[in-house]
């Protein structure tokens, strides 16, 4: 009885006083969530629920009261994981009750490993330009991964790459993954910091271990991280353990450098729209550092060329003028351009279906069909952002 009272007071919002600061929230919120942790991981499940409900209910309280946190997205993304683990935990208790043969104790922080048979097996050549890019990756990891005897100095283990949402970061790391047959171990920072509160530096320990584990078996090891500033970069209201994370992140990084590991082929690919929040000190981690920037006015129209060929497989294509395309989409990233060409397919497609409910053959796609779209699309990038990214390129770039 005294534990469920314990409780009560959170979780049917009495006795809390809304004008906590966000320290004791925090604090409180982090106190049970430890304690729900070391409940899950001994097997008292109903244990664990309450505390995770206690633990959500300040969080909760925290995110009401300080919405404009820049931990605001750190703790409703915990919420969400610990919420997602009530649930589990509360079917198993269920299947248990009704006389089902409970299952041995979950590894709930196993590493997922992602190997070249169970992804998209895009390449290089799938990756329209960004040729530069390519060649950079080439000298850093390819290379270096086939003929590791033509570096008795080592090579570069941590590569950033940087630039505006949109311009094939992301693609190009898994391509990369696919040109030396790489296991992937995809990491988000959501997943490091908020799977297991009071976990997150061991987290990052066993992912750097997996990745060690696979490489010494002959392996290559590529540790993926999107949105790497999400991780490494300094809030100035952090509590908590986010700064172990990141030591221990260094660590790891420096640990990849030494004697033992230097010939080990893992490397640590980091994506970021917001290079200029990552401190000196994990920069220096990154040894290479390359620019991903949006497409020129040459690449646009090859995009358009690349979409427009895919859709003409299916439906007729008028003769598109591709330079107008390209002149009117300044500023558009590639992830816009595939946009725009979709959104044609989908009006061609709903068109067609109003009209003739899809019997027949759509009528032709038309240059204006596309003109259309990109009048009533703004583009994701402006010249204020793209002197930012080029600014920190000259400081900091590499090729």
């Amino acid at each position: 009885m005294r534990s469920s009272n314990r409780f009560s007071h959170l979780i049917n919002d009495n006795g809390v006083d809304d004008s906590m600061p966000s320290q004791y929230l925090i604090e409180k919120g982090t106190e049970y969530a430890h304690l729900a942790v070391e409940a899950d991981r001994k097997g008292d499940y109903e244990k664990a629920i309450k505390y995770y409900r206690a633990a959500i209910e300040m969080f909760v309280r925290f995110l009401r009261l300080y919405p404009d946190s820049s931990m605001a997205d750190f703790y409703a993304a915990l919420i969400k994981k610990y919420r997602l683990r009530i649930k589990k935990l509360e079917q198993h208790l269920q299947k248990v009750s009704l006389g089902g043969k409970p299952k041995e104790k979950e590894q709930v922080d196993d590493i997922e490993v992602i190997y070249p048979n169970q992804r998209n097996p895009i390449k290089f050549n799938d990756v329209v330009d960004l040729e530069h890019v390519k060649l950079a990756l080439k000298r850093a990891v390819i290379i270096p991964t086939l003929h590791p005897e033509l570096f008795p100095l080592g090579w570069p283990k941590g590569i950033l790459l940087f630039g505006p949402p949109g311009c094939g970061k992301t693609l190009i790391a898994y391509a990369l993954a696919n040109e030396i047959n790489a296991a992937l171990i995809d990491v988000s920072p959501a997943t490091i910091m908020s799977k297991w509160l009071g976990e997150a530096e061991k987290n990052v320990k066993r992912v750097f271990d997996k990745a060690r584990q696979i490489a010494s078996e002959g392996t290559p090891v590529i540790i993926f991280i999107d949105e790497v500033d999400g991780l490494l970069q300094q809030y100035s209201d952090e509590v908590g353990g986010e700064k172990r994370v990141r030591n221990q992140f260094l660590m790891e990084m420096d640990g990849l450098k030494e004697k033992q590991n230097n010939r080990v082929p893992v490397f640590v690919i980091g994506t970021t729209n917001k290079p200029w929040q990552l401190d000196i000190g994990f920069i220096r981690r990154f040894a290479k550092r390359i620019y991903v920037p949006p497409p020129n006015k040459e690449v646009r129209k090859q995009l358009f060329q690349h979409y427009i060929t895919k859709l003409a497989a299916v439906y007729e294509v008028a003769d598109i003028d591709l330079d107008k395309l390209a002149e009117m989409t300044e500023g558009y990233s590639s992830a816009d351009i595939e946009t725009i060409v979709k959104e044609v397919q989908f009006n061609i497609a709903q068109e067609h279906f109003e009209k003739n409910n899809g019997v027949g053959k759509p009528r032709p796609i038309t240059l204006d069909d596309f003109v259309k779209v990109i009048q009533a699309h703004k583009p994701s990038i402006s010249p204020e952002m793209l002197k930012a990214y080029e600014l920190w390129n000259d400081k900091h770039g590499t090729t």
